[in-house]
């Protein structure tokens, strides 16, 4: 049987992946575990703990591998504006840090021994 799911992360199609996901199904590109609150379709980031269904279980991390017996796929699971959010958060990260590596001139470490004067 076919089915239409992305991951929620990525937007990477599951249908290779058989209904219904286990446990310890992982996105075949991304590698995040599906079996979390942001995949279920009872995800809710607007009402209380994030879930719509009374009955489940609180789980505080909704993108952590859990035992939720009311877990039911999302097929909207997937928001492209939070991946773009995310994307140019990693680039301004990766932005951040691209210079770590070079080396100290001797400006720099002339600057650096003035402060223990």
């Amino acid at each position: 049987m076919t089915h239409s799911f992305v991951c929620y992360r990525c937007g990477a199609s599951l249908a290779a992946l058989s209904l219904p996901f286990s446990r310890q199904d992982e996105c075949p590109s991304c590698e995040v575990h599906l079996h979390v609150c942001r995949m279920c379709e009872h995800f809710d980031p607007h009402v209380t703990r994030q879930c719509r269904e009374d009955g489940a279980d609180d789980v505080s991390d909704k993108e952590r591998l859990n035992f939720c017996d009311w877990f039911v796929p999302g097929a909207n699971a997937f928001d492209p504006a939070r991946k773009a959010s995310m994307d140019a958060a990693g680039k301004a990260l990766d932005a951040l840090f691209s210079g770590a590596d070079l080396p100290v001139t001797s400006a720099d470490a002339s600057d650096a021994d003035k402060l223990f004067k």
